[in-house]
């Protein structure tokens, strides 16, 4: 219901862990990825000035904590702890604006991937990005991204066992995609906004990832919630058959909603139910 196309398809759930997967993928999905998909939104750059701020802020941010100077990748960097040196791979960055935020606060060796993208960019050795699917990369890593990225990709296993070779021993990756355990799905089945098909061929529980990366050698340190009130309001949305690409939430709901919306995700989230989740896996020292 992003765009309204009003076609229907079919998933098929998994008796054993509930995991989803969509049946009869359409042959050609560049129909269902339009210029005006949010991923492909031309990147903003910022001014020199600007981006010593951004990187005086995140510094900021690491030595005192506070949520107010955290950057949009604050709260998994604390996890993560990466050196801004490390080498970090962004798989399916769109347009790279979150790569480049990275990169304005002094992240030096950054590499975004996309077979979608229409433009590639090189900055030096600090930020590329450039048009391969995750099986054309080449290089190893010490972090890798997905960012709602591995829901759009067909053969998952495929993809961790990838993720898996291109990770330095003790490597980690953070997965970040909705989840067929989320009490939305639950209570609104086929009105769940995150289902979004076709573009998401398969939506996993907790267990089903956490089983299938095992299988490709990874170990899951930790799962954090992070859904939002889009899955209140956006289910909404589907239900009043409105495309989310031509309705703003601020514009269609109170403000009340909204906030009352805001406080039952974080709820759901503290619970465990939220229908989108933060996985940190890593590559052990132990051969596969």
């Amino acid at each position: 219901m992003m765009f309204g196309t009003g076609e229907s398809f079919q998933y098929a759930e998994c008796t054993n862990c509930g995991s989803l997967s969509l049946i009869d993928t359409p042959e050609d999905l560049s129909a269902y990825y339009p210029n005006e998909y949010y991923s492909f939104l031309p990147l903003v750059k910022s001014s020199f000035g600007k981006n010593l701020l951004k990187a005086l802020r995140y510094n900021l941010f690491q030595l005192t904590g506070k949520k107010s100077l955290s950057p949009v990748f604050g709260k998994w960097f604390e996890y993560l702890q990466p050196s801004k040196s490390s080498r970090i791979a962004d798989i399916g960055c769109g347009n790279g604006q979150l790569l480049y935020e990275m990169y304005a606060a002094g992240f030096s060796h950054l590499r975004g991937y996309d077979p979608f993208i229409d433009e590639e960019l090189d900055l030096g050795k600090k930020l590329r990005l450039e048009r391969k699917s995750i099986f054309e990369i080449e290089g190893i890593f010490d972090v890798i991204m997905l960012h709602h990225a591995l829901e759009h990709m067909g053969e998952p296993e495929k993809v961790l066992n990838r993720c898996y070779e291109l990770l330095e021993t003790n490597g980690q990756l953070l997965i970040r995609m909705p989840i067929s355990d989320s009490k939305v799905w639950k209570d609104e089945g086929v009105s769940w906004v995150q289902l979004d098909a076709p573009r998401h061929l398969h939506i996993p529980s907790v267990e089903g990832l956490k089983a299938l990366a095992r299988e490709s050698g990874l170990e899951c340190r930790e799962v954090v919630f992070d859904s939002s009130e889009f899955q209140f309001w956006g289910t909404e949305l589907v239900k009043m058959k409105k495309p989310l690409s031509k309705v703003k939430a601020d514009e269609t709901f109170t403000r009340q909603d909204l906030a009352r919306w805001r406080k039952k995700s974080n709820l759901y989230n503290q619970k465990a139910v939220g229908d989108q989740a933060c996985f940190y896996f890593f590559k052990p020292s132990r051969p596969k």
